[in-house]
């Protein structure tokens, strides 16, 4: 995107080994607000550059910057690691907002499948101690969220590993057993419950909004249903999208429609 400045793999934090990197896809526009993305990927594979051009740029081209920040993947992925690392995003994206050229005063976090996880799981936890971790430093920033987009990802742990034995036959083992573990998938417990957003819905939470596409095979549209009906249901504010024809990542996400419905939720939860 011509008005659009591209800043790749500024470092964030390096944790155990493992670097946590973002990109920074910034308009024009003085001081825009900002976004932190979180790609999908299942906690197991993906990138912060997926997506760059037909999703990132162009979400920021209405007039939002978007800082696509890694977490950490497979071994290293475990919850609650990827949590900590996004909440180190956004202490760091805090404490640099001036050098960077964006607001922070009000900050939204967006994801897309195990992003959108890990976006609502951060939107619905801030103050928790045991949540926050330390990564990158910066403590002395929030990490709390102001709007979170939430983009056809699991809600509830224990139902999403659920597989007939039709399903079991045609789809992938569940990736939640990358985030939580073999034997929470085989026999959930209170584990996976206290791992589930739903578990952590209240009044409290900022502005969602939640997109799923009605032929997702992957995370079936019940889950977004459960968390905007439990969003509802507590006094927050919440809207569901669902896309027709739209099944897991489909490119119906990156349509000029939906990318302009996406950014004028944004713009008008961190701009007020």
């Amino acid at each position: 995107m011509s008005d659009v400045h591209v800043r790749s793999d500024i470092s964030i934090a390096t944790v155990n080994g493992v670097e946590i990197t973002a990109d920074l896809h910034r308009p024009s526009a003085e001081l825009p607000p900002v976004v932190v993305y979180l790609h999908g990927g299942g906690w197991q594979l993906g990138d912060k550059a997926d997506g760059a051009d037909d999703r990132l740029s162009r979400l920021a081209s209405y007039g939002v910057a978007v800082l696509s920040v890694n977490y950490r993947l497979g071994q290293h992925g475990a919850f609650p690691n990827p949590i900590h690392d996004v909440k180190g995003a956004l202490r760091w994206l805090r404490a640099n907002g001036d050098s960077l050229q964006v607001a922070t005063e009000r900050v939204g976090v967006w994801g897309a499948s195990a992003g959108a996880y890990l976006a609502t799981m951060v939107g619905l936890t801030a103050g928790d101690s045991a949540l926050e971790g330390d990564v990158g430093g910066n403590l002395q920033e929030s990490s709390r969220v102001d709007a979170v987009v939430h983009w056809f990802g699991p809600s509830d742990l224990a139902a999403n590993t659920h597989r007939s034995a039709v399903e079991s036959f045609l789809l992938p083992p569940p990736f939640e057993a990358t985030l939580i573990g073999d034997a929470e998938v085989d026999t959930p417990t209170e584990v996976s419950w206290q791992a589930s957003p739903l578990s952590r819905v209240a009044p409290s939470a900022p502005p969602f909004l939640i997109s799923h596409g009605d032929r997702d095979r992957i995370t079936p549209p019940a889950q977004s249903r459960l968390l905007h009906d439990s969003l509802v249901g507590v006094g927050a504010e919440s809207t569901l999208v669902v896309l027709g024809g739209a099944g897991h990542e489909g490119a119906e996400f990156d349509s000029p429609g939906n990318l302009a419905i996406t950014a004028g939720f944004l713009s008008a939860q961190l701009n007020s």
